[in-house]
C-alpha cells in the first residue's frame, strides 16, 4: 500500500450557507424583537394593551415561534447532506444549551415565580438531538410524525404526567406559570416539520434556486447578519430593552398607565372573588391583585366559561384549583 493510503482523509468542506434561510431567520429575529418590546411595554403599563393575554398578539408569537423551530428542522437538514460534523453540531449544541440555561437562571433571579424552565432554546437543543433519526427517514414519515405531534396534546391527557417535573413534554394539564414555554409536544412537531420540508426541497433541487439568492441590497444584508447571530441576538435583547424602558420608566414615572382593572366581564367575578378572600382576613390590594390574576389565568387556559357555569370535568377543576393557588400564593 502507498503511503497516502495510510493518510487520514481531509475533512469535508462545510456546505455553504444559504443567504435566503439567513433572511428568513433575520425577519424572525425582528419579528421577536417586536414581539417583546410590545410585550415589555405592556408588563410596565406605557400600552394599554395586555400584551401576555390578547389572542392577538399570542397568535404573532406563536408563529414566530413556529418559524424559529421550522428554520432548526431546515437548517440541520442543509448542514448534514453529506455527512454530520459532529464537532461543529457537539460546539453548536453546546452553545444553545449554555444559553437556554443562561435563560433560566437569569430569569429565575430576575423573576423566580415566572422564570422559564422550558422555553424555546430548551426546545432548540432537545429537538436537535431528537430529531436526528428523522434526518434519514422518508419525509411522509416525517411529515407523519409532525402531525401525532400537533394532535397528541388535543387528543390525549395523561393524569401520571400532571407533575411539575414533567411540564415540558406538553401533555401536563397543570396551568404553566411561566415568562416563555415552548414544551415537546405541539412545538417539535415544528422542528420535524423543517426537516421534512427540507429532505423534500434537497431531493427536488430546490435548494440550488434558493442558492441562487444574494442579499446584496442593504435591507437583506442586515437581516443576514441577524440571521447568523440570532443566538447571541436573543440572550441579548431582552436585557438591552428591559433596561432601556426601566430607564425611561425612571426619568418619566408619570408615564405609566394605571393598573388595569376588571373590564366588565370579569367584575363580577372578581368582586365575589374578593368578597369572599377578604372574608378570609386578607387585604383589599392583596384579594384584588389575586382575584384578577384568576380570572386572567382562567380565560388564558379556556376555561372561563366552564367555571362560570360550574360545568367541568375532573381535570378541569383540578386546572382551576392550580390556577387559584398560583394566584393566591404566589407559587
Amino acid at each position: 500500500m502507498t503511503p497516502a493510503a495510510f493518510e487520514r482523509p481531509a475533512p469535508s468542506a462545510p456546505p455553504p450557507r444559504i443567504a435566503g434561510i439567513d433572511v428568513a431567520r433575520g425577519i424572525a429575529i425582528v419579528a421577536m424583537v417586536i414581539f417583546h418590546a410590545a410585550y415589555d411595554l405592556s408588563t410596565f403599563r406605557l400600552i394599554a394593551t395586555d400584551v401576555a393575554n390578547s389572542p392577538g398578539w399570542r397568535l404573532f408569537a406563536g408563529a414566530i415561534g413556529g418559524s424559529f423551530l421550522t428554520l432548526v428542522g431546515v437548517s440541520l437538514v442543509l448542514a448534514t447532506q453529506q455527512e454530520i460534523n459532529w464537532p461543529a453540531f457537539l460546539r453548536r449544541l453546546a452553545l444553545v444549551a449554555g444559553g437556554a440555561a443562561l435563560v433560566t437562571l437569569g430569569t429565575w433571579l430576575w423573576m423566580p415565580d415566572f422564570f422559564v424552565f422550558f422555553g424555546i432554546l430548551h426546545l432548540i437543543a432537545l429537538g436537535s438531538v431528537i430529531a436526528l433519526p428523522f434526518l434519514t427517514l422518508p419525509p411522509v414519515l416525517t411529515l407523519a410524525a409532525a402531525g401525532l405531534c400537533f394532535a397528541l396534546p388535543l387528543l390525549i391527557a395523561i393524569p401520571a404526567l400532571d407533575q411539575r417535573w414533567l411540564l415540558w413534554t406538553g401533555l401536563s394539564q397543570l396551568p404553566i406559570d411561566t415568562a416563555d414555554y415552548y414544551p415537546v409536544l405541539p412545538w417539535f412537531g415544528f422542528v420535524l416539520l423543517g426537516v421534512a420540508l427540507a429532505r423534500i426541497a434537497v431531493s427536488q433541487g430546490w435548494t440550488a434556486r434558493l442558492a441562487a439568492f444574494r442579499a446584496e441590497d442593504r435591507p437583506s444584508r442586515l437581516l443576514t447578519w441577524m440571521g447568523r447571530r440570532s443566538l447571541p441576538i436573543y440572550l441579548i435583547h431582552q436585557p438591552v430593552l428591559i433596561g432601556l424602558i426601566s430607564a425611561f420608566v425612571w426619568l418619566r414615572p408619570t408615564a405609566a398607565l394605571p393598573p388595569m382593572r376588571a373590564d366588565a366581564e370579569t367584575r363580577p367575578f372578581v368582586e365575589a372573588c374578593m368578597r369572599t378572600c377578604v372574608s378570609n382576613g386578607k387585604a383589599a390590594d392583596e384579594c384584588q391583585d389575586a382575584c384578577q390574576c384568576t380570572a386572567d389565568g382562567l380565560r388564558r387556559d379556556g376555561l372561563w366559561r366552564q367555571a362560570l357555569s360550574g360545568q367541568m370535568s375532573t381535570t378541569e377543576r383540578t386546572r382551576v384549583g392550580e390556577i387559584a393557588r398560583v394566584c393566591t400564593q404566589g407559587e
